[in-house]
C-alpha cells in the first residue's frame, strides 16, 4: 500500500491538465496545422481589451491618449506576447512615420538648395548668383511638394499631442471612424487593444498572460467608463480555472454520494460495504499517477473522469464481494474498458483523453479487486433465497416497446443536433457574458483568416489578388465576415493598378508596426482577416464551402488557405458529425467481441449486445424527444452505454441463471453507484459536463431496463424454486499459499 500511494501521490504531483484551445480541435488535422502556421507568422487569436466611454473620442483625447500609450506599452512588454495593436500605437507610429518623412523632406529640401549653389559656382557665377540659384531650386521643391504636405496633413503636426492630426487620422469627415481602423477603433465611444500571444502556449502559460492583461488594465485610462477583457484565450483559460476548482469538488461529492450508496443499500455485511470504495480510489490513484509519471497531460475530460470511474470503478470490487466469477468479472471488465477505449478514435484530445483514462481506470479497479479479493470477501459459504422468475409476457411487452423505441432513437442519430464550438463548453461561465459584450462592439467573436503563400506577396499581382478577394468576399459575405486588417487595407492611398516601385514605397510608408500584421517579414506570407462570428457553425460550414469556391484563382506560384479558428471548429464538428453512426457502434461491438472471446457463454455476449444497443437507441431517442443536442463526448454514446449495459446483463444472466439474488442485487447497486457518480457532474458550472453527466445518469437507468428486458425473454432460471445456493468459484488462493 505504501508503494501504490508513493507512485499515485508522485504522479499526481506530475500530473498537468490542458484545456487550452487545441484540446478542443481536432488534433493532425490540417486546418489546425494551418490554424497553428498562420498563428506563427502573425500571433494567435487575440486577447481583446475593449475600452468603452461615455462621451464621444474621450479615450483618444488629451492624457487619457497617453495614458493608453502607456497601457499598450505594459501589454506590449509581457512575456509570452506576439504583438500588440492598439490606436494610441497606431497614432504613435503614423506620427514618428509622418515626421520621418518630414525631416527626409526638409533634408532632401536643403540638399537641392546645396546642390543648386554648387552646381551656379563650378560655372563661374558669382556668389551672390550662386545663392540666388540655391533660392530659386529650393523655391521649386516648396512649389511641388508644398501642397502636397498641406494636403497630406491638414492638421498639422503629425504628434499625440496635436488632438487635430490625432482626429484626422483615426475619423473621416463625418465624424465617423476610418474603416482602416475600425478593428482598433470600433466606434467613437470604444477602442480596442488586441494582445495577440505567441503560437503553442500551454494552458499555464495562457493563464498567466491573461492574469498579466488583466493586472495592466487594472491601471486603465480615465476616460474610459468600462473595461471589458475577453477573447478565445480568456474563454479557454475560464475553463481551466474552472476546471481546477471543480475537480475537487466533483470528486468530492461523487465520492460522498457512491459511499452512501455502497453504506446505506443492504447489500451485504455493513464491513464489507465501503471496501469497494476504496479499492476503486487506489484505482483512481494509480490511474492519474501513471499519466503524471508519463508526462501525458489531460484535459477537460479528466473532469469527468473521476466521478465516472467512481461509479463505474466499484461494480468490480462489488461483483468481488458477492462471490460472482472471478473470469466473468474480468471479461466484463476488459469489455468495459474496450467500450471505453473506442473513445480514443474521437478527433478531439479532451474526448480522447476520456476514453484513455477510463479505460485504463477500468483495467485497474478490476486488477486490484481481484488483488485484494481475500482481504474483503467474507470466507464463509453464503446461501440465500432464489432469484423469483419473472413474468415473460409482461417482459417481452416491455422489450418490444424498447426495441421500438431504440430502433427510432438510431435512426433519428444522423439529424440529432450537434455543439461542438469552442464557446458551447464555456456555456454557464461569466466569461460569455463578456465575450458577448465584445462581440457586440466589434461585430464579431473570432477571426476567419485568408492566407497568400508565395516568394513576395507585395508584387502588383498578388496585391491586386488579395483586393480582388477581399472586395469579393465583401460583397457576397459581407453580413457575415467584417473586414479586419489586411494589406490592401493599409495601401489604400495607393489607388488601383499600383506598380512594383508605388507598392516599395508605400510599404518603406508604412511602419512595420502595422506591416508586419498583416505581412511576415520574408514577404512570404500575407494574411487578410476578417471578423466573423462563431455561433452558428452549420452558418460557417457553408460560409467555408462557398468562400472556397468564389474565391479567384491566385496568381501562379502562390498558394491560398482558408484558415482561423472558427474554420477548424468547422472541421472539427464535421469529423465528430461524420463519424457518429460508427463512434456509437464501435464502442458496442469491441464490447461484445471482448464478451464472445471471453466468456465460456457465448450467447451472453449476443445479449450484451442486444442490451448496449437499446439503450443507445433509447438514450438518443430521449435527445431527439427533449431537443437536447448532442456534444462530442455525448455523440458517443454508444461506448459509454454499451460499458455498462453489458456488464448490467451478463452478470444478470448469471444471477438468474444460479438463482442468486445477491448478484442481483450487486447489478442494482452497481446501477445506482455509476448513476450517482455520474450525476455529481451536475454541479459543475460548465454546461457541456452537467448534460453529460446527467445523460449518463439516465443512460445508466435505460441501460439496466434493457439489460432486464433482455434476460428476461432470453435466460431461464434453475429448476428448483427453494432456496437455492449460490454459485461460487472456489476461493482464490493467498499470496502464502502461492509460496
Amino acid at each position: 500500500m505504501a508503494c501504490v500511494a508513493a507512485l499515485g501521490a508522485g504522479g499526481l504531483a506530475r500530473l498537468r491538465v490542458e484545456t487550452t484551445v487545441d484540446s478542443f480541435l481536432p488534433a493532425g488535422d490540417p486546418s489546425v496545422t494551418q490554424l497553428d502556421e498562420k498563428a506563427r507568422s502573425f500571433g494567435g487569436d487575440p486577447i481583446v481589451v475593449l475600452l468603452e466611454s461615455d462621451a464621444p473620442k474621450a479615450i483618444l483625447s488629451g492624457q487619457n491618449l497617453d495614458q493608453l500609450v502607456g497601457l499598450e506599452g505594459r501589454l506590449a512588454g509581457l512575456p509570452d506576447v506576439a504583438s500588440v495593436y492598439g490606436p494610441a500605437t497606431v497614432l504613435n507610429q503614423l506620427a514618428g512615420r509622418a515626421q520621418d518623412l518630414l525631416a527626409e523632406l526638409t533634408g532632401r529640401r536643403d540638399a537641392v538648395r546645396e546642390q543648386a549653389v554648387q552646381e551656379a559656382a563650378a560655372k563661374g557665377a558669382a556668389p551672390a548668383q550662386a545663392q540666388a540659384a540655391g533660392t530659386r531650386a529650393q523655391d521649386e521643391f516648396d512649389h511641388r511638394y508644398g501642397p502636397l504636405l498641406v494636403q497630406g496633413m491638414p492638421a498639422g503636426l503629425p504628434t499625440l499631442s496635436n488632438q487635430r492630426f490625432v482626429d484626422s487620422v483615426m475619423y473621416s469627415g463625418d465624424g465617423g471612424v476610418r474603416a482602416q481602423w475600425h478593428f482598433v477603433v470600433p466606434s467613437q465611444n470604444s477602442v480596442a487593444v488586441l494582445v495577440r500571444p505567441r503560437e503553442g502556449m500551454d494552458q499555464e502559460a495562457t493563464a498567466r498572460l491573461v492574469a498579466g492583461v488583466r493586472a495592466a488594465v487594472g491601471r486603465a485610462p480615465a476616460g474610459a467608463s468600462r473595461v471589458t477583457i475577453s477573447g478565445v484565450p480568456v474563454v479557454a483559460s475560464s475553463i481551466g480555472e474552472q476546471v481546477s476548482r471543480e475537480i475537487p469538488l466533483i470528486g468530492t461529492v461523487a465520492l460522498v454520494a457512491v459511499a452512501l450508496a455502497l453504506w446505506l443499500v443492504p447489500w451485504t455485511r455493513r464491513r464489507h460495504r465501503l471496501p469497494p470504495l476504496l479499492v476503486t480510489l487506489i484505482s483512481i490513484l494509480l490511474t492519474l499517477g501513471v499519466f503524471g509519471w508519463t508526462g501525458r497531460t489531460l484535459s477537460l475530460g479528466v473532469v469527468a473522469f473521476l466521478s465516472v470511474l467512481l461509479g463505474v470503478g466499484c461494480y468490480y470490487p462489488t461483483y468481488f464481494t458477492q462471490r460472482a466469477r472471478r473470469r466473468t468479472v474480468l471479461v466484463v471488465a476488459g469489455a468495459s474498458a474496450a467500450s471505453f477505449g473506442m473513445l480514443m478514435a474521437s478527433p478531439l484530445p479532451f474526448v480522447r483523453d476520456l476514453g484513455m483514462t477510463l479505460s485504463v481506470g477500468v483495467v485497474l479497479s478490476a486488477t486490484t479487486g481481484g488483488l485484494l479479493l481475500r482481504r474483503f470477501v467474507p470466507a464463509e459459504h453464503r446461501t440465500d433465497t432464489a432469484v423469483r422468475p419473472v413474468n415473460r409476457k409482461r417482459g417481452v411487452a416491455a422489450a418490444a416497446l424498447a426495441a421500438g423505441l431504440a430502433v427510432v432513437g438510431w435512426c433519428a442519430l444522423p439529424s440529432l443536433p450537434l455543439q461542438a464550438d469552442v464557446e458551447g463548453f464555456a456555456a454557464g461561465l461569466p466569461s460569455l457574458g463578456d465575450a458577448a459584450n465584445v462581440e457586440q462592439a466589434l461585430g464579431s467573436s473570432g477571426e476567419v483568416d485568408l492566407v497568400l503563400r508565395g516568394l513576395d506577396v507585395t508584387t502588383p499581382s498578388a496585391l491586386q489578388w488579395m483586393q480582388q478577394a477581399q472586395d469579393g468576399i465583401v460583397t457576397a459575405h459581407g453580413d457575415q465576415l467584417r473586414p479586419v486588417i489586411s494589406l490592401p487595407s493599409l495601401l489604400t492611398f495607393l489607388g488601383s493598378d499600383a506598380t512594383a516601385e508605388q507598392i516599395d514605397a508605400g510599404m518603406r510608408l508604412l511602419p512595420p508596426y502595422l506591416s508586419s500584421a498583416v505581412v511576415r517579414q520574408d514577404h512570404q506570407s500575407s494574411v487578410l482577416v476578417f471578423g466573423t462570428r462563431i455561433n452558428d457553425l452549420g452558418a460557417l460550414r457553408q460560409l467555408r464551402n462557398d468562400l472556397l469556391r468564389q474565391l479567384p484563382v491566385p496568381p501562379a506560384g502562390y498558394q491560398v488557405d482558408l484558415t482561423g479558428l472558427p474554420m477548424a471548429a468547422v472541421r472539427g464538428d464535421e469529423l465528430i458529425s461524420g463519424d457518429r453512426i460508427w463512434s456509437n457502434v464501435l464502442g458496442i461491438l469491441a464490447s461484445g467481441v471482448v464478451l464472445a472471446v471471453g466468456l465460456r457463454r457465448r450467447a451472453d455476449a449476443l445479449r450484451a449486445v442486444a442490451a448496449a444497443t437499446t439503450a443507445t437507441g433509447l438514450g438518443l431517442f430521449a435527445l431527439w424527444a427533449t431537443g437536447v443536442p448532442l456534444s462530442p463526448i455525448t455523440v458517443t454514446l454508444g461506448s459509454l452505454t454499451a460499458a455498462v449495459g453489458a456488464e448490467f446483463t451478463v452478470v444478470l444472466a448469471a444471477a438468474v441463471r444460479t438463482g442468486n439474488p445477491a448478484l442481483r442485487r450487486s447489478v442494482v447497486l452497481a446501477a445506482v453507484t455509476s448513476a450517482l457518480g455520474y450525476a455529481a457532474l451536475a454541479v459543475s458550472k460548465l454546461a457541456v459536463i452537467q448534460q453529460f453527466g446527467l445523460l449518463l445518469a439516465g443512460s445508466v437507468v435505460l441501460a439496466l431496463a434493457s439489460a432486464a428486458c433482455v434476460v428476461a425473454v432470453s435466460v431461464t432460471g434453475p429448476a428448483r424454486s427453494s432456496a437455492t445456493p449460490v454459485e461460487e468459484e472456489p476461493a482464490l488462493k493467498t499470496l502464502e499459499e502461492v509460496r
